[in-house]
């Protein structure tokens, strides 16, 4: 069979911009899917803040046209890769359009979308990829322009969702610029609720679907998850696939990382204790034998600060040290603040975004907290369980599917969980977790953590079976 070709495009990929889990995605998975013998081309926006990220860039002789949009606009396609896997990245450049220090910004995010998506047609023209792979709403007008104007050299597409509750609406103004036809609009194709929806769009015109775990595919199908497109989601019978995200493990490895104070093994652990005492010191909590339960977050409502806010007072009641790293709600941002002031030995409030202290408390925590309310995948307890921080997590999407309950009686399991959204089912998960803390079975759990593969070894492998499962299958009709 001949070498598939993969154009994948994100708005974030790591090392060159990142806000959340999908630049972590972008900027790992390719590496694997290159070492399957996949030819992987990435094209993203070209931010701001890639310039201070990129060893290089270099300008190339491509400018790209917007040949489908009522309004014209012009890209300078500049190209840098990613070391790892000498993978390829495309940037598209367009001062006017990417005007913000931010990659989520700019004064026009709808304008600026459709643009890119019709850019990133042009170029795949080019590039002439067998599947262009898009990720999250702002990729979602790709398939389509594909599937409106391609003609009998149309490429397939798969758009991944990483959180459906990020889709994209905006103004019929703007289906007006997209210069689609009219029945698009009138058949439902492209909106909900009167306005022009990027996220279904991708969906109703791409030939498959995938999210990033397979509980989180069949959550998306039922009312209380799928966000007003269930019924869509529905429809779509076996071209919606779940594949669970994984980690770098070359990256994030607490033998070689330097950016832990101490390094250990699954053999050898004492590092860390060390990266335990270290943390403690560096944020000015007593180095004593308490559970440090570390909590890395976008402080909102989804990650489960609502329910964790009703149960702070009565965790805190336990021998533990909570340490928050994260920016989000004002609400959240204050009720973590006013904590560590009413409890300056147990808690920590770091409310800001740092990677280095994200890693010492991935690598010097005991437990990692997360509670949400729907977690599409999930990184954070991935990257715990690598350091040996056991997770304490709701049971739904991504984080059902990588943590198991321990058992004390077999010795099984990897972390602590409950399943029904209240603050006294999260108090009653985080006990259970500090019982066993305070027991022999302590060093089993840690050791289960560090055992799981979280590695892209595997999920690489489920994509390479999916990319030839779109290619041999029919392509996919339009409909609402």
């Amino acid at each position: 069979m001949k070498t598939v070709k993969i154009l994948m495009v994100s708005y974030e990929v790591y090392p060159l911009a990142k806000v959340g889990g999908l630049a972590d995605v972008v900027g790992s998975l390719p590496e694997y899917l290159v070492k399957r013998g996949i030819d992987v081309q990435i094209v993203m926006p070209y931010h701001r803040i890639v310039d201070k990220k990129a060893e290089y860039i270099e300008k190339t002789d491509l400018i790209l046209h917007t040949n489908e949009l009522k309004q014209k606009y012009t890209f300078e396609v500049y190209r840098t890769h990613l070391k790892a896997g000498n993978v390829p990245v495309f940037l598209l450049k367009n001062d006017e359009l990417i005007d913000s220090d931010d990659v989520y910004g700019g004064h026009d995010l709808g304008l600026q979308a459709l643009a890119f998506s019709d850019a990133v047609f042009q170029l795949s023209k080019s590039l002439n990829p067998d599947i262009v792979h898009c990720n999250d709403w702002q990729t979602g007008m790709i398939p389509v322009f594909i599937k409106t104007y391609s003609g009998d050299a149309m490429p397939r597409t798969l758009l991944t969702i990483h959180n459906l509750g990020y889709q994209g609406t905006f103004d019929e103004y703007y289906f007006e610029l997209s210069n689609l036809p009219e029945q698009y609009w009138e058949k439902g194709y492209l909106s909900t609720g009167g306005m022009l929806n990027f996220l279904k769009s991708g969906i109703v015109f791409s030939d498959f679907v995938s999210t990033v775990s397979p509980t989180y595919a069949d959550e998306i199908k039922t009312e209380e998850y799928g966000m007003g497109l269930n019924v869509l989601l529905s429809g779509l019978g076996d071209r919606l696939v779940g594949i669970i995200n994984g980690i770098d493990y070359v990256e994030y490895n607490p033998e070689t990382d330097k950016r832990i104070p101490a390094n250990f093994s699954l053999e050898d652990l004492t590092g860390k204790k060390d990266c335990k005492v270290s943390l403690q010191k560096e944020l000015g909590l007593p180095a004593r034998k308490s559970a440090v339960v570390g909590l890395i977050s976008r402080l909102v409502d989804q990650k489960g600060l609502d329910i964790l806010a009703e149960a702070a007072e009565d965790l805190l009641s336990n021998d533990l040290q909570l340490v928050v790293l994260g920016t989000g709600e004002e609400r959240y941002e204050k009720l973590f603040k006013e904590l560590a002031e009413k409890y300056p030995e147990k808690v920590s409030a770091n409310i800001l975004f740092d990677i280095n202290l994200a890693q010492k408390i991935y690598a010097g925590s005991d437990m990692f907290l997360m509670p949400s309310k729907y977690e599409p995948c999930g990184l954070g307890q991935m990257f715990a369980m690598r350091y040996g921080t056991v997770p304490v997590v709701r049971f739904t999407g991504g984080l059902k599917d990588t943590v198991k309950e321990f058992n004390s009686n077999n010795g099984t399991g990897n972390g602590f969980g409950f399943y029904a959204y209240s603050s006294l089912e999260l108090k009653k998960a985080v006990e259970r977790a500090l019982i066993t803390y305070n027991s022999d079975n302590w060093i089993a759990v840690v050791k289960n953590a560090m055992k799981t593969d979280c590695s892209w070894e595997n999920s690489a492998g489920e994509y390479e079976k999916l990319y030839k499962k779109i290619i041999e299958s029919e392509r996919r009709p339009v409909d609402a």
